[in-house]
């Protein structure tokens, strides 16, 4: 992908940062919440059911905690769009769940989407191998971070989103500090008010849950509003990119049967073609979108 810069849609100065949007109690002193005790307590005693209800009575907390963060990720989205439209591409990085979270959102992308891979990329400390297993001390290295990106040909035309439930990750940190020393947009995902990563991130999205159900498991709570903030990232992108018409990804793979099958039945909804018609038309030109395109052309 050739891609150009735009100085206008560089950090400094032309980049209007969403910090004002933050609430004013979340940039004041550093908050633990995520490591907070939790408000339940002798666990071990519970019965499974009680576990499960307790669970979910703190997952039913989270969309809310989630929504009150929506006029932060607002101005996000906007920006990611903004830079797509100049050739720009969109990072995730994060350490443990978090990395893991982005990985997740990134992959899907293309099959959803019918986007290019590398459009939207995911890093992890401690790469890919800490996708499944844990690598010891990786979060801690503050200068992996940047030199990740850089392998990436990281540019003035991308934005980077740093997510850490606490906030505090120095690989994550140490990358939004070089990208903005680089003029590259910066956002984060964090749930704790006034965790230092806010200070590295023109768009910071705070989303507060509380303490989790298990103390500092922030893989519960902490990790649901992550990937609820990131797929209304990522799907609002790719809507404002086109990439969704009417309500239908008429641009997804047929990477199966089943998304043949879904896409052969939009296809039918859009030209009033039977079932084989539609699918060998789907077949034929390797979309939704491509297939009802060629048949109104010739209709």
């Amino acid at each position: 992908m050739t891609r150009t810069l735009h100085s206008r849609f560089l950090y400094t100065p032309g980049l209007k940062s969403s910090k004002a949007l933050v609430p004013a109690s979340y940039l004041r002193g550093v908050s633990t919440i995520t490591e907070s005790d939790s408000r339940h307590d002798h666990l071990e005693t519970w019965s499974v059911e009680e576990l499960l209800r307790g669970i979910n009575r703190e997952d039913q907390t989270v969309p809310l905690a989630v929504e009150q963060a929506i006029p932060m990720i607002a101005p996000l989205v906007e920006c990611i769009v903004d830079r797509m439209k100049q050739g720009g591409r969109l990072f995730y990085m994060g350490a443990g769940t978090s990395g893991r979270l982005g990985i997740v959102d990134a992959s899907e992308c293309p099959p959803t989407f019918g986007v290019e891979h590398g459009l939207v990329i995911g890093l992890i400390a401690g790469g890919d191998r800490a996708i499944r297993y844990p690598v010891e001390f990786a979060e801690d290295d503050r200068e992996q971070g940047w030199r990740d990106l850089q392998e990436h040909d990281i540019s003035p035309l991308d934005v980077v989103i740093g997510i850490a439930a606490s906030g505090t990750t120095p690989y994550v940190i140490g990358a939004l500090e070089q990208c903005r020393k680089a003029g590259i947009a910066t956002g984060c995902i964090t749930c704790n008010p006034g965790a230092p990563v806010i200070a590295h991130a023109d768009f910071p999205v705070v989303v507060v849950v509380g303490p989790e159900f298990v103390t500092g498991s922030t893989r519960m709570k902490s990790g649901t509003a992550q990937k609820l903030t990131l797929n209304m990232i990522s799907t609002s992108v790719m809507i404002r990119m086109g990439r969704v018409r009417g309500n239908k990804m008429v641009d997804m793979q047929l990477s199966n049967k089943k998304l043949v099958h879904r896409g052969t039945r939009m296809v039918m909804a859009q030209t009033g073609l039977d079932e084989q018609r539609a699918g060998d038309l789907l077949l034929a030109h390797g979309s939704v979108r491509k297939a009802v395109d060629a048949w109104k052309a010739n209709a």
